[in-house]
């Protein structure tokens, strides 16, 4: 049996769903992940300036490897509007291996 790619969860926030679609698709057309899944109207609740803020926030569940996580995260970093993205990861403990696989085929380039 062939050993699972390490499939990761990378959360990120960005201002707009428009925003949030024009990041997902940059880093897919860049074979960084697979997919992202985007929850719009996300109410966000910060310390910022000194001060406590609230803001409307479209939310990135972006899907990838293990292997690309520091490149995506330079990348997101570059592109993100914000002084200071979000930047989590979150490792999957168990993932369908069909899942898996299509997450690994979806980043594949010549390059990697």
């Amino acid at each position: 049996m062939a050993k699972q790619p390490s499939v990761v969860v990378v959360l990120t926030t960005i201002s707009t769903e428009e925003q949030a679609t024009a990041l997902a698709h940059q880093l897919i057309n860049e074979h960084l992940i697979a997919c992202s899944t985007v929850i719009p109207a996300a109410a966000s609740h910060y310390r910022w300036g000194g001060k406590v803020t609230s803001e409307t926030e479209a939310v990135l569940m972006i899907k990838t490897t293990s292997s690309l996580v520091e490149r995506l995260k330079a990348r997101i970093l570059e592109l993100h509007p914000y002084d200071i993205p979000e930047f989590i990861v979150l490792e999957a403990s168990d993932v369908a291996e069909a899942y898996a696989a299509w997450i690994e085929a979806s980043t594949k380039t010549q390059e990697n």
